[in-house]
């Protein structure tokens, strides 16, 4: 798997590409009008089959939580989760999430590690409503 950005040095919009076959722009941009990708990295995958994250309602892990194992969620509000999440604690494996249910809108990378604040996650705001795992 890659993540692909529309602009150089890894800016702007990303867009997590799995593999398969991508031939126009809308088979990889869920919502957004991006005909272009610049720039690209692997993205980090774990050996572990096992897939945790913990999401938190405000920056630096406070507010309501809610952890996910081994679970696709289309919608944290179906789950009683807010729309809001201001932090974020990968366990294990690779995720993506998503500004909107459905798995559309802006997409972030999760990799594992800790995310305190939504800007280390390259959003805009602390809005996520969707989350699901990547697998190679």
């Amino acid at each position: 798997s890659w993540v692909a950005f529309e602009q150089s040095n890894f800016r702007g919009e990303m867009f997590v590409l799995e593999k398969g076959e991508y031939p126009r722009w809308d088979t990889w941009s869920s919502s957004y009008r991006s005909d272009r990708l610049v720039s690209f990295r692997p993205v980090k995958m774990q050996d572990s089959q096992e897939h945790k994250i913990c999401l938190f309602e405000c920056a630096n892990f406070k507010g309501n939580t809610m952890e996910i194992q081994g679970d696709d969620v289309p919608s944290l509000w179906v789950y009683g989760f807010c729309d809001r999440v201001g932090s974020v604690r990968v366990c294990s494996g690779t995720w993506v999430g998503y500004q909107y249910p459905g798995y559309r809108g802006y997409q972030y990378l999760l990799e594992p590690g800790d995310f305190r604040h939504w800007n280390e996650w390259g959003a805009f705001q602390p809005q996520m409503q969707a989350v699901r795992r990547l697998r190679d």
